[in-house]
């Protein structure tokens, strides 16, 4: 398996994509912003069709349109939109508000760049909207793997270096903020991040799967570990995990797609905690 080149560069860039979704979704899972998780997910493919249909590289699209979405969800969330009880930590109906209208928006508009990419002569647009929905991890070259592996772990440093802070907002908000903490400007901050880890895993798992990555191994950690620092810890080995077991899995399985396979064992690594918990 370690022979093959295409191997080597999945498990490269899965490997730190993976990591990613586990550390930022444990916060994801603490916060209640699953449902924000699964919007990103949705936003990815309306960006790569839109990069397709103006004829870019389709990252350039799935990069844009996640992270300016999540910078969207996290402003309306936690800003206009709440304006009492409900901006506290966790979901909340101006959470669920927020993230409703950018849905509605972002069908509208995934439905006028699919139409452009079905009128356009450019026949890479399907493949690309079917490695945008389904992941691509073992097309990557090893350019692509080390530039995923390279922004999946500045996604994650950067995700632990807001840690301490955001984990204050999240749980104790209201006293957070009283301490100075900018309560606003990490929760526009951390989503817009997400955005980042959405983007990346979208290349690796799909837009489809991209939640089962990003919830599943963190909400594990979170039934099996008892600190918050070690729940994070084993919310990115968790998917490490879950990575490693699912791209073995498809290599010894060729009709099974990688990011099914992946996405399965991460699922079953949480209902296993439930056994256990």
């Amino acid at each position: 398996m370690f022979s093959q080149e295409f191997m080597r560069n999945a498990l490269l860039a899965g490997t730190f994509v993976a990591l990613a979704c586990g550390v930022s979704g444990w916060f994801v899972v603490l916060r209640g912003q699953v449902f924000a998780g699964d919007a990103l997910s949705h936003v990815a493919f309306p960006g790569a069709l839109a990069a397709a249909a103006a004829g870019v590289d389709e990252r350039i699209g799935l990069f844009v349109a996640t992270v300016a979405v999540g910078a969207a969800i996290g402003a309306l969330g936690r800003g206009v939109l709440a304006r009492g009880p409900a901006a506290s930590a966790g979901s909340s109906p101006a959470d669920d508000t927020a993230i409703g209208t950018v849905f509605t928006f972002i069908l509208g508009l995934g439905v006028f760049f699919l139409a452009r990419v079905s009128t356009s002569s450019a026949g890479g647009s399907g493949i690309a909207g079917a490695h945008t929905l389904f992941g691509s991890i073992f097309g990557l070259t090893a350019g692509e793997a080390r530039l995923a592996a390279a922004i999946a772990l500045a996604a994650t440093a950067l995700t632990v270096a807001i840690g301490r802070p955001l984990l204050f907002a999240s749980v104790a908000p209201d006293v957070a903020a009283a301490r100075g903490v900018p309560t606003r400007l990490l929760g526009i901050g951390f989503v817009a991040l997400l955005g980042v880890v959405a983007a990346e895993a979208t290349q690796v798992v799909g837009a489809l799967l991209l939640l089962g990555l990003l919830a599943a191994p963190a909400a594990a950690a979170h039934r099996l570990a008892r600190g918050p620092f070690a729940a994070i810890a084993l919310a990115g080995g968790l998917a490490v995990a879950a990575m490693w077991g699912g791209l073995a899995l498809a290599y010894a399985i060729p009709a099974l797609p990688p990011s099914t396979a992946i996405v399965t064992i991460a699922v079953g690594i949480y209902y296993a905690s439930t056994a256990l918990a």
